[in-house]
């Protein structure tokens, strides 16, 4: 088998494992997000301002995963360029 060949195969596997990984971290942090909400809405132990700026936070949270996920997938593309067939 062809040495680039073997390098895109192993690309491809990484490629996916790295999303399926990300995928589950983002559906775990979205139930737990879920899950917290609806906490805080049966309870008054945090006003308004503190929910105002827990929610903040995740936005902030969220668009940094979405970056971070950005970049690594630039970053197969690259690779994938970089050992073209």
């Amino acid at each position: 088998m062809d040495q680039k060949q073997i390098v895109k195969q192993m690309l491809e596997f990484n490629q996916s494992t790295f999303n399926n990984a990300f995928d589950m971290m983002t559906l775990f942090q979205d139930q737990f997000e879920t899950v917290a909400n609806a906490a805080l809405d049966q309870t008054n132990v945090l006003p308004a301002e503190g929910r105002k700026i827990m929610e903040n936070w995740a936005e902030i949270y969220k668009s940094g995963r979405h970056a971070l996920r950005a970049r690594i997938n630039n970053n197969f593309k690259q690779a994938e360029n970089l050992f073209a067939v």
